[in-house]
């Protein structure tokens, strides 16, 4: 008999050695990699502004804001646009690589140590046949601070 359990969809993308996801109801959309505006006096990881379709957004650097070593910037290399706040945000990953649902209660609690990067940024990781997703809590990439340098950086 399956159990009854809600399905949530996901976009899976890759930092580096590891597999993180997303839900899909906060991403607008996925771009390549294209020229960005540097910003004076901003925090590292923002990388600057971009222009898609006549609206300026702000990019982050996820490998820098996770304290990943960079990369450089390749074929595979894209910009997930996602909804943070009020506020569209870029966010720079190696590559996005799946869409797919996995049931809520596949979510389990975040280990004391995930990776690389702090567990404040971490809603829980999936367990997936041979996968382990680390499910980000997009709220939690940035400070309130950080988001007011981001809108200032909108224009």
């Amino acid at each position: 008999m399956e159990k009854n359990s809600t399905k949530r969809k996901i976009i899976v993308f890759q930092l580096k050695d590891e597999e993180y996801a997303i839900s899909i109801d906060q991403v607008g959309s996925i771009e390549r990699m294209q020229p960005i505006t540097r910003i004076p006096r901003v925090a590292d990881f923002i990388k600057g502004v971009i222009n898609l379709k006549g609206v300026v957004i702000p990019i982050i650097d996820l490998r820098v804001r996770f304290g990943i070593e960079p990369a450089i910037n390749n074929e595979a290399t894209r910009i997930i646009i996602v909804y943070m706040d009020d506020v569209e945000v870029g966010l720079i990953v190696d590559s996005a690589n799946d869409v797919i649902d996995i049931p809520e209660d596949a979510i389990e609690p975040t280990p004391e140590v995930v990776g690389a990067i702090g567990v404040d940024y971490i809603e829980g990781v999936v367990n997936l046949e041979s996968r382990l997703l680390i499910l980000l809590y997009l709220q939690k990439i940035l400070t309130h601070d950080e988001m007011d340098e981001l809108k200032m950086a909108e224009g």
